[in-house]
């Protein structure tokens, strides 16, 4: 007879018996085959529905080439493109498995038991599971109520507030996920003038590309001046390369080079590395792609309000949307009609569905959807 298996659990760190994994929503390979191909309308992931530039592809298609060696170990050439679109040094960057990737490693490097890690109220999940994977205790911070004009976006004034002498790192996204909101250039640059030197700041801009430049400035003029501070992009949403998993980190090189010691051994694949040089040439089909996203973001903004729901403010390419008391039925009767949304139980908001913002076609489907369902 076989005996029973040890009680894995009780041997990993504490940090991890407590962790949860992270919840990448519906199961889409199961209902892509449900409903057949080209049927299925995926709006729950933040996902861009037009896809890689024309350049972009070809570039993955040549690099096929190769696959059986092993990419870049340094990422040269895409850390050399990217220090030059930044105006920074190349010792600035450190490439990632996507930026989750990052996120989790700033956690496991610089916080533990013993530290303090702050977030804020409804910040993106992955800042809690990077505290709570390292062993540290997380503070969270009050976000803005929903009657304030950022609903539910950060508040920097309680975020700063929170940071004890046990704070190590700070995880704020600008825009944020899932509100979508964002705050200015001159709101963060008072708050980061708070932040003790010895606190490392993380600003994520995963949809910096996607937000109006009169509205969302990103933080990395202000590196200079602050070597605490870190700021982390993907490739995954305006440049449309979520399959490739290519995201990065700009910090002072002192940290990067710590940083370094931690990253896994050609964690980048060489079609991501080919793919992101191009894509971040191919500077028309970014503004194409923004141009698209904005259209439809605010078309299809006013038909959701028009239909009496409250839509969040947003600078992303998703919005969030208040349903009520009967969001989870809303949320199921859409899955059975092929229209995939993102419940936001997970995030404290059980009232709202966080909607990616799809092509025309895909929008007026779910608006279709909605109406049938309600």
């Amino acid at each position: 007879m076989t005996e029973a298996p040890p009680d894995f659990e009780t041997f990993a760190q504490p940090g991890i018996q407590r962790l949860r994994a992270y919840d990448p929503g519906h199961d889409l390979v199961t209902l892509r085959s449900q409903f057949g191909a080209g049927q299925l309308i995926e709006l729950g992931s933040n996902e861009n529905p037009y896809g890689p530039s024309p350049r972009t592809r070809e570039a993955i298609l040549d690099a096929l080439h190769a696959v059986h060696r092993y990419p870049d170990p340094l990422g040269g050439e895409l850390k050399r493109a990217l220090a030059k679109l930044h105006g920074v040094a190349p010792e600035q960057i450190l490439l990632g498995n996507g930026s989750h990737e990052l996120l989790m490693q700033f956690a496991q490097v610089f916080a533990g038991p013993g530290v303090d890690v702050v977030a804020s109220q409804y910040g993106f999940a992955v800042y809690a599971l990077a505290a709570q994977g390292a062993g540290a205790m997380l503070r969270i911070a009050d976000a803005f109520p929903r009657e304030h004009a950022m609903a539910h976006g950060h508040d920097l004034d309680a975020i700063a507030a929170a940071v004890t002498a046990t704070t190590r790192l700070v995880y704020v996204a600008n825009p944020n996920n899932p509100t979508g909101t964002w705050f200015g250039a001159d709101a963060f640059a008072t708050f980061l003038s708070r932040i003790p030197d010895d606190v490392l700041v993380v600003i994520d801009e995963a949809y910096a590309e996607l937000a109006d430049p009169a509205e969302v400035a990103s933080a990395l003029p202000l590196l200079a001046r602050h070597p605490n501070l870190i700021v982390t992009r993907t490739f995954s949403k305006a440049y449309a390369l979520a399959g490739l998993r290519i995201g990065y980190a700009i910090a002072h090189p002192r940290l990067i080079a710590v940083m370094e010691r931690v990253r896994e051994s050609f964690n980048v694949n060489s079609l991501g590395l080919a793919a992101a040089e191009v894509a971040l040439d191919d500077t028309a089909h970014l503004q194409w792609i923004f141009d698209r996203n904005t259209e439809q973001r605010a078309s299809l903004a006013d038909a959701l309000r028009g239909r009496g729901w409250f839509v969040y403010p947003s600078q992303t390419n998703f919005l969030l949307v208040e349903f009520g008391p009967r969001s989870a039925g809303i949320e199921s009767a859409l899955i059975a009609r092929g229209v995939v949304l993102r419940p936001m139980g997970g995030y404290g908001l059980p009232e709202c569905l966080r909607i990616t913002v799809g092509d025309a076609s895909e929008n007026r489907r779910l608006l279709q959807a909605l109406d049938e369902v309600l």
